[in-house]
């Protein structure tokens, strides 16, 4: 395989990886506030979908520039600092182009700032691997994102009214079910459609399918304490650092 095909499907790996085999929404169940609370159509989950991705695309990209400038002891409260900054610049553009969008996502948009997606991939990724590869992670993990958003919001907003991005598509005498566009009805949505992707055998936290963790307490957050923190702290360092040193080397 020539460099430049090696380059390539280096920078998709990120991409797909995010897209599809660690599908924030439908795998990884990350970010599930927005995705229950903003979908009641499908227009409300691409302003929020593709809002999330604006600002994860952004600060992975200055993030993983300013990597080695950053001090590790205040590193979070960095990269709250930066998210927050696009979070505000993607806030003002929706106000003044897109204030219907903006009306309906209401609180939400200020919340992208907390979102464990970005944060996460913010501490996961952008912090070890280059500005190339940050970008296209930022990507897949957005518009995977996106994808998952919209799925929800299109099927409870056909259900629910008939309507999807405002188009009616159902028959007169379809009777909408109401309870699509209210709370119950995400819950309903995002369990059938995760329940689907469960029965592609995608790796999921919910199918009981995900590799079980090395660490000292199997992965148990809540247990872990004293000596079992001390151990897995120690073995996350070395795992990061290991692939961290692999990542440079393919770089290279």
């Amino acid at each position: 395989m020539s460099q430049q095909n090696k380059e390539k499907t280096s920078l998709l790996k990120p991409f797909i990886n995010g897209l599809i085999t660690e599908n924030p929404t439908f795998v990884l169940m990350l970010g599930l506030c927005p995705t229950l609370a903003v979908t009641n159509s499908a227009s409300n989950a691409l302003g929020m979908g593709l809002s999330s991705t604006a600002v994860l695309v952004m600060s992975n990209l200055l993030i993983s520039a300013l990597r080695n400038i950053i001090p590790d002891k205040v590193r979070m409260p960095a990269y709250i600092v930066i998210v927050a900054s696009f979070v505000t610049i993607v806030q003002f553009i929706l106000q003044g182009y897109a204030p219907g969008i903006y009306e309906s996502l209401g609180i939400y948009i200020p919340l992208i700032v907390v979102n464990c997606i970005i944060l996460g991939r913010a501490e996961a990724y952008a912090n070890s691997h280059s500005v190339g590869l940050s970008i296209m992670d930022g990507l897949g993990m957005g518009f995977g994102f996106t994808i998952g958003l919209f799925l929800i919001g299109a099927f409870r907003e056909l259900l629910g009214s008939g309507t999807i991005l405002g188009f009616k598509l159902t028959p007169a005498s379809f009777e909408p079910i109401a309870i699509f566009v209210l709370a119950p009805g995400a819950f309903f949505v995002l369990a059938a459609l995760t329940a689907i992707q469960n029965k592609f055998k995608l790796k999921s936290a919910t199918n009981g399918s995900v590799t079980r963790s090395n660490l000292a307490c199997g992965g148990d957050c809540l247990s872990c304490h004293g000596s079992i923190c001390e151990s897995n702290r120690d073995k996350l360092e070395t795992t990061n650092s290991v692939t961290a040193k692999n990542d440079k080397k393919k770089e290279d």
